[in-house]
């Protein structure tokens, strides 16, 4: 982003398309690349990142990192259809969230929100972050793993039971804590020099057609606070083996083939463990799909005696 962003006042286009982001429970496996889970805030380093160096000579050791890190209270705040964030540490104030379309949601209504609409998300390159719930209070975060050619479709919405907090390495993208409902607060620890890099999803996002001609496709991404939505991760005693899914590569459709397998999973009989493996033809080869949208469906249910 090249112009200065009034988060609380984002002037959003209406009729934006949504982009649905899976929800995942956070555990230490489906956070692996992006953070970790915390117990103990006085017991979570932060990351921080040396000062780059501009030519062929190298930064000085023990010089280029020295800012330390700043902490405050995170507090996130649903006013209405508005999700509202304000980060005491680097002193910023935001709008995090919709609950409905940007152009008619509302401060003064007391519905509980059903959805997070997502318009903009940013990343840290000098230090990592920590969000620590001093309410022991559900709540979600959305994250994509590194780079600039970022896209809605990266991104996972992790789901936390309130106990634990969420630390996220320097270079995840992130748009801060999202509370289920009311006012949640958070412990926040970040690097102090607080670089910040952005995407806003309602306005720069293009991509290009077939015939390579450039077509806006600006958004919001979208994830339900709902505890129905499906989970790349179940529990159960009769479970032994869970599938793990690339959710980035997936989408939509990696989901939707969890659902069919957790459906399975819970109707096998006692002492059976269930899995995904991929499927195969009659000849044993793996069957290729037919479209690169329909690689994530390639699998097949088995069950396994535990």
């Amino acid at each position: 982003m090249s112009q200065k962003i009034d988060y609380l006042n984002p002037d959003l286009p209406p009729g934006l398309r949504r982009v649905s982001m899976p929800v995942v429970d956070a555990t230490p496996t489906t956070l692996d690349g992006f953070g970790r889970l915390v117990a103990d805030p006085s017991e979570c380093p932060i990351e921080i990142v040396q000062w780059p160096a501009m030519g062929t000579r190298p930064i000085d050791p023990g010089t280029g990192d020295e800012a330390g890190t700043t902490e405050g209270t995170f507090v996130s705040e649903w006013r209405g259809d508005i999700l509202y964030g304000r980060n005491e540490a680097v002193g910023g104030d935001y709008i995090l969230a919709y609950a409905t379309e940007p152009e008619a949601a509302r401060d003064d209504n007391a519905h509980a929100p059903e959805r997070m609409l997502l318009w903009h998300a940013n990343y840290h390159p000098d230090g990592g972050q920590l969000f620590f719930p001093l309410d022991h209070r559900p709540f979600y975060v959305p994250l994509a793993l590194p780079g600039d050619d970022i896209a809605p479709e990266k991104f996972v919405c992790f789901r936390f039971d309130g106990q634990q907090g969420l630390y996220i390495h320097p270079n995840i993208w992130h748009e801060g804590v999202f509370a289920l409902g009311g006012t949640q607060r958070f412990f926040d620890k970040q690097g102090a020099v607080h670089a910040r890099v952005s995407v806003d999803f309602a306005r720069e996002l293009v991509v290009f057609s077939r015939r390579r001609s450039a077509v806006t496709r600006n958004c919001l991404v979208e994830a339900a606070t709902c505890s129905c939505r499906a989970h790349a991760a179940t529990t159960g005693s009769r479970i032994a083996r869970v599938a793990r899914v690339d959710i980035a590569r997936t989408q939509g459709a990696a989901v939707n083939r969890i659902k069919v397998f957790r459906r399975k999973a819970r109707h096998a009989p006692a002492g059976l463990g269930c899995a995904l493996l991929p499927r195969r033809s009659h000849e044993g080869a793996r069957r290729p799909s037919t479209t690169k949208r329909r690689q994530c469906l390639n699998y097949r249910f088995v069950t396994k005696q535990c």
